[in-house]
């Protein structure tokens, strides 16, 4: 017990001596400029919206009049089939035959579902509208549809069109910006294609919005982890694409985005510290490289895991010791600090990361489980919750839950990895739901791609809206940040140094060391790689 306070006191006395830590600091934001004349000017290509096919209360007002009066009629008529449409900001694109629907309506002619009218494709189950823009999901069965019928991919491919009022400015490689279509040139001026990301994307601005088209695919001859190879995908994405029409939307006055201020308990932790943000574990990096130094928190968000003690830290190359220590002679035991894994050794293109490829999230592994009593072992290992109000986007059977959040000054997406699937189905986590900040979402698991796959730990990422599309964006402060708000302390960032970092998301060649270097004062202990004496069940143990 001596030998545990020492190690204690010494904890603290380090937590005391880095207490000077890199300032962290909010998201660069903007708002885009939207042409809503030009919007509005385009409905007349709907012959039921021109001026000539206005009312006669319509036609008394002049064309001037008439053209804002076939927008406030094309939104009465499209939120039945898009609810709450006119809360966003920017004209509202979809693949769907307005002309089609309102001839329809005007011969008496039952219209029905929506479906008939959206060129094969499913009608939307997640539609999400707000003060920032909109998001939306669609799908399409391939075999369904004659001119796609040589796709053999069985599933349902889902299609995701973003529009965006508010932008998150970020030093955005060159190589992530796509190149042009010229197929496409005269319908989308600019439009510009990537593979990207683990996605297909198309990325255009219209009516002075930026707008991306997305479809996760896999990039070879044959369809792998339940993706469809990104050939395929583009041809989904080209009919898409040429189906794409105004659908309502609502002109508002938008003025500069403010993000919320970070907010931070004022009180130190004894027993909260972390390494700051892109110290990966040494040697974990791509080919040399190191992590991301982004001290950004990007939103303010509830932490991500109900309870705490909660540990941020690599699942892949790392194990925190399955003794716990105990109860020191005086304070609390001292913890592992968190460590920024968003950029370590990964098979997943990030363009934020030095490298270029990275782990794309953070891995939070929660504290001790402690088995109910008479039982060996645990069968429940602490709840997940909702970050922020928002929608969930996630088709059954799918590993992967998104959380959007859109509002005044945010717009923003979470992903949430390892649940189990078959939980979340039961659970109805599916497209549409809306969730509470706080809110019971799942529970800790070990699922990726099978039961058991990985190690009991969360994935969390968060990607942001960019002029190039959505763009994976280092979560480690926000995580920070959150999780002092759920203990109500601020934690102490150290500095390690043996380790390196960068500032450069572009670069691929030396690596400037901005780290504090405190040779002088004692490290908190070291973590491990798997050790090759480690059961087969462990070292088959990875994290995605």
């Amino acid at each position: 017990m001596r030998v545990l306070g020492l190690i204690s006191g010494l904890w603290l006395v380090l937590g005391s001596a880095g207490s000077a830590a890199q300032d962290i600091k909010s998201p660069r934001l903007s708002f885009a400029q939207i042409d809503w004349p030009a919007a509005i000017a385009s409905l007349t290509n709907v012959e039921a919206l021109r001026p000539t096919a206005m009312s006669a209360r319509s036609r008394t007002g002049g064309a001037n009049r008439a053209v804002p009066l076939a927008l406030a009629r094309l939104n009465a008529v499209m939120s039945r089939h898009f609810a709450s449409l006119t809360t966003s900001p920017v004209p509202v694109l979809m693949p769907f035959d307005v002309d089609a629907l309102l001839r329809d309506q005007a011969a008496g002619a039952d219209s029905g579902g929506g479906d008939r009218y959206l060129s094969g494709f499913q009608a939307a189950r997640f539609f999400y509208p707000g003060p920032a823009g909109y998001d939306a999901a669609v799908a399409i069965r391939t075999s369904d549809i004659p001119e796609l019928s040589d796709i053999k991919f069985p599933e349902p491919i889902q299609v995701q069109i973003s529009g965006s009022a508010l932008l998150y400015e970020l030093d955005v490689p060159a190589s992530i910006e796509g190149a042009p279509v010229a197929s496409l040139e005269q319908e989308f001026p600019g439009i510009r294609r990537m593979i990207h990301e683990h996605h297909l994307r198309y990325t255009f601005m219209r009516f002075g919005a930026p707008y991306v088209v997305s479809i996760a695919c896999f990039d070879s001859s044959v369809s792998r982890y339940k993706m469809p190879t990104c050939r395929a995908a583009d041809q989904v994405a080209l009919r898409f694409l040429r189906a794409l029409r105004v659908v309502g939307g609502m002109p508002r006055n938008l003025h500069a985005a403010e993000p919320l201020p970070v907010e931070r308990p004022t009180r130190v932790s004894r027993s909260f510290g972390y390494y700051g943000p892109g110290q990966l574990l040494s040697g974990t990096g791509f080919q040399g490289q190191r992590g991301r130094a982004d001290a950004t928190v990007y939103s303010q968000i509830r932490f991500p895991l109900e309870d705490a003690p909660a540990f941020v830290t690599s699942e892949i190359y790392q194990r925190r010791s399955r003794a716990q220590p105990a109860e020191a002679e005086e304070g609390p035991a001292p913890i592992l600090p968190w460590r920024d894994n968003f950029c370590e050794r990964r098979g997943f293109p990030v363009g934020q990361c030095p490298a270029g490829i990275g782990h794309q999230g953070q891995d939070i592994r929660p504290g001790p489980c402690k088995p109910p009593p008479g039982a060996d072992r645990c069968t429940h290992r602490g709840n997940i919750v909702a970050v922020r109000d928002g929608v969930i986007l996630r088709s059954p059977r799918q590993e992967a839950a998104y959380l959007f959040v859109n509002s005044v000054n945010e717009h923003i997406r979470f992903r949430y990895l390892h649940m189990s699937p078959r939980k979340m189905d039961a659970d109805n986590l599916l497209s549409g739901r809306r969730v509470h900040e706080g809110e019971v979402i799942g529970e800790v698991s070990n699922f990726s791609m099978k039961e058991a796959g990985t190690s009991f730990h969360v994935h969390f990422d968060v990607q942001v809206p960019t002029r190039v599309g959505w763009v994976f964006v280092n979560p480690y402060m926000t995580l920070v940040a959150a999780y002092e708000r759920l203990i109500g302390e601020r934690g102490i960032e150290y500095s390690d140094p043996s380790v390196v970092v960068s500032t450069d998301p572009a670069s691929t060649g030396s690596i400037s060391p901005v780290t504090r270097v405190e040779p002088d004062r004692p490290k908190p202990a070291k973590y491990t790689k798997h050790s090759p004496k480690k059961s087969k069940a462990r070292r088959q143990r990875h994290a995605s």
